[in-house]
């Protein structure tokens, strides 16, 4: 359980990873899309985890059916929509939501430009409705290789304006940052934020990489910091933080053993780590269920907690004064 006098925040928030097993259902009926099974229960393990996965593959092919179902740009507002509605009844008060536009425009050939145009529409919808900060980070799904993310970059670009960073995700193995320089001095040229996925399926090499040439504000996961004490150290004296993302990191294989997670570590050493969730509708958890598991698991007590909701804080891309809002709404909340 989160403290209440602080803002809840998730940092690490993927948007398709995002999608209700039960809207996937009903968009397929709705598309007359054909899925593996004919009812919704036997359904559910193809969209969600069950324990765990052997790997980060397995656990990103979950992701694969709820794009499929988007034949129209009305269904990523929709998911969008739901998303928001998703992030407010866990009691969140502030998410960065990251996407990326390309993997959900591609099964059914959508323009990824006007996928994004569709996710911003969703996401303002909802935020009319729903009491809580919404900011979007786009993604560039590296599985595609350069030249696709360079398209996916130009149509995120295309609405920069209503962006707060990109993101470096998918096959970090197969697909190493090297490939992706060009695209983020791009990004940085477009004056955005930068976050990359590194030291998840690859090693500390990776988290360096990502830092140096990358110019990656926060990493997210970043388990293999662990490895590299000169790392940690980089990390900490430039405040370069950490997005932790605990059942994610079980369940992709990542972290055999969950009481022995390096966000203990991380916490000690004072790195600026955050908890987060990942995919919270792949996973069937939210964000409450990492404090619990921070709690339960890892034997944090009321200061740690404290401390990942004040990192959270501070690493966010907000400015100053929208930092000091949500510091104001969780005090009266309390």
């Amino acid at each position: 359980m989160t403290l209440a006098h602080l803002p809840v925040i998730d940092l690490h928030r993927h948007l398709d990873g995002n999608i209700r097993p039960k809207t996937i259902w009903a968009l397929a009926q709705q598309h007359n899309i054909s899925l593996p099974e004919a009812d919704f229960d036997a359904f559910l393990p193809h969209v969600q985890i069950q324990g765990s996965e052997s790997d980060l593959l397995a656990f990103l092919s979950k992701l694969d059916w709820g794009v499929a179902v988007l034949k129209t740009l009305d269904d990523c507002k929709r998911i969008a929509y739901e998303n928001v509605e998703d992030a407010y009844l866990a009691g969140i008060d502030y998410a960065e939501l990251r996407f990326s536009p390309y993997y959900m425009a591609m099964k059914n050939n959508l323009v990824a430009a006007d996928v994004v145009a569709a996710v911003i529409d969703g996401i303002n919808s909802a935020c009319k409705v729903y009491d809580i900060k919404i900011k979007l980070i786009g993604i560039l799904s590296r599985t595609f290789g350069v030249e696709k993310c360079q398209a996916e970059l130009d149509a995120l670009l295309q609405h920069k304006q209503d962006l707060v960073a990109i993101d470096l995700a998918g096959d970090e193995y197969n697909f190493p940052g090297t490939m992706f320089v060009e695209h983020f001095k791009q990004v940085r040229q477009a004056e955005l934020n930068i976050t990359i996925h590194a030291g998840e399926a690859a090693g500390p090499e990776s988290i360096w990489q990502a830092i140096n040439e990358l110019h990656a504000q926060r990493i997210g996961h970043g388990v293999a910091c662990l490895q590299d004490e000169k790392l940690m150290e980089h990390m900490l004296a430039h405040d370069i933080a950490i997005e932790s993302c605990l059942t994610s990191n079980y369940q992709t294989g990542t972290i055999k053993d969950l009481s022995q997670h390096p966000i203990k570590t991380f916490l000690a050493k004072g790195l600026l780590v955050c908890l987060n969730t990942d995919d919270p509708g792949v996973q069937g958890i939210e964000l409450k269920h990492e404090y619990e598991l921070a709690r339960k698991t890892l034997g944090f007590n009321d200061n740690a907690i404290q401390q990942l909701q004040e990192n959270a804080l501070k690493a966010s891309f907000l400015s100053a004064s929208e930092k000091l809002a949500l510091q104001r709404k969780a005090l009266q909340r309390s």
